[in-house]
């Protein structure tokens, strides 16, 4: 009989949490780290991304952005409330947090016209092809797999690597100085947002999935949420790779060719 676990240390200390998930976490460790190494945040850091690529990650991205509580509705679909204590912690913290979440559409809104992308064009401009792999897969993920799979490949690791990613660039003055002095603060606030609330809320993921499936889950249970996790990596990376200019360059010249 698998025992249930209840977290009894810090809740950001990986130590917290039962063996099986700091061997997952850190079996996923590599694919985290290359999104944050992803070109893309290295460009926007030093404040040299270029326009094209700007919009396309503005546009290309939004789709996640926007959606994003719609997982999480998929997800609170699954909990039935008293049948585990996973399915109350979940379902608590779904309820909660969606409304958080919705905010959060505006405050991209907000940074893309300080970028100087027009909040049209990301609500109605054309994706750059292939960028839609990041929302596709978190659809795909909270629609159809179950609890601890969904919230794991995107509270857990999405979340989780975009503050990362929200630190390392709204702690860069080349990419504050890169935006226009008025109304840079409004511009900020969404990165300025997960670069700090995402410091905790990937962790009450992760608590909730370990509250899912106990002590000792079984070993294909567990490999399949770890692949999940690295799959959101990787269709982050995809999606970035799609906004980079050169990326899109490329597509249309082998539409035109083909």
């Amino acid at each position: 009989m698998n025992v249930a676990f209840e977290r009894t240390g810090p809740l950001t200390e990986l130590s917290s949490y039962p063996q099986w998930a700091q061997d997952m976490v850190a079996s996923c460790a590599q694919d985290r780290q290359s999104v944050l190494d992803h070109e893309l945040f290295q460009l926007m850091k030093e404040g040299e991304l270029d326009a094209v690529s700007t919009r396309n990650f503005m546009v290309g991205v939004w789709p996640v952005i926007e959606r994003f509580p719609g997982y999480m509705s998929h997800n609170l679909l699954k909990t039935r409330f008293g049948r585990s204590g996973g399915d109350n912690l979940a379902r608590r913290w779904l309820v909660r947090n969606i409304r958080v979440e919705q905010n959060h559409a505006e405050y991209w809104l907000n940074w893309s016209d300080g970028a100087g992308v027009a909040r049209h064009e990301v609500l109605e401009g054309n994706l750059p092809k292939g960028s839609q792999s990041l929302a596709d897969w978190c659809e795909e993920v909270s629609k159809n797999d179950n609890l601890a799979a969904g919230i794991a490949a995107t509270n857990y690791a999405v979340e989780g690597a975009t503050g990362d990613w929200s630190q390392l660039i709204y702690e860069s003055q080349a990419y504050a100085e890169s935006l226009p002095e008025t109304g840079r603060k409004a511009s900020l606030r969404w990165l300025q947002l997960h670069a700090a609330y995402d410091d905790t809320h990937p962790w009450e993921a992760l608590e909730i999935v370990c509250t899912l499936m106990g002590m000792a889950p079984p070993a294909d249970m567990v490999e399949h949420v770890g692949e999940c996790i690295r799959r959101s990596y990787v269709s982050m990376r995809v999606t970035l790779d799609r906004c980079l200019d050169a990326r899109a360059r490329l597509a249309t010249l082998s539409d035109v060719a083909a």
